[in-house]
């Protein structure tokens, strides 16, 4: 570190400030924010499900981006992944109590998007009219 040079506060990164560039919550909110993890947290709220359930009722993701972030859910303590011993193995997810806590306000906002989405195509078509080109 520099002369001069300011030390951050020990607490600083774990404090969940997501605006504090050393703030560990950055990679956290990073997790979150992906249209991917949104879609999991919220099928995976009624209940446990197996990967390719989560996969037939997220549809349009591929097999590789649904595992990858279901590994990061996994590793973030969002999500419990069970192996049950069978031939082929059976794997589950399902949320943990602090996924529970954080996947209320996704099912909230897709639940606000499904019911404003004709409004929101509605002013998408009026801007994108007939002299989209004539806008700054």
């Amino acid at each position: 570190m520099a002369v001069g040079e300011q030390v951050p506060e020990p607490e600083t990164w774990w404090t969940g400030d997501p605006f504090h560039s050393e703030c560990a919550g950055r990679e956290v909110f990073d997790h979150l924010t992906g249209r991917w993890v949104a879609l999991i947290l919220c099928a995976l709220q009624p209940g446990p499900l197996r990967f390719f359930q989560l996969r037939r009722r997220i549809d349009g993701v591929s097999e590789k981006m649904l595992s990858a972030k279901l590994r990061i859910l996994v590793r973030d303590g969002l999500v419990e992944r069970t192996v049950e011993p069978a031939v082929p193995p059976q794997v589950t997810y399902e949320l943990t109590e602090l996924g529970r806590t954080l996947s209320r306000p996704f099912a909230q906002l897709v639940r606000q998007i499904a019911q404003h989405t004709s409004e929101v195509v509605a002013a998408q078509r009026r801007y994108d009219g007939p002299d989209e080109f004539t806008r700054a």
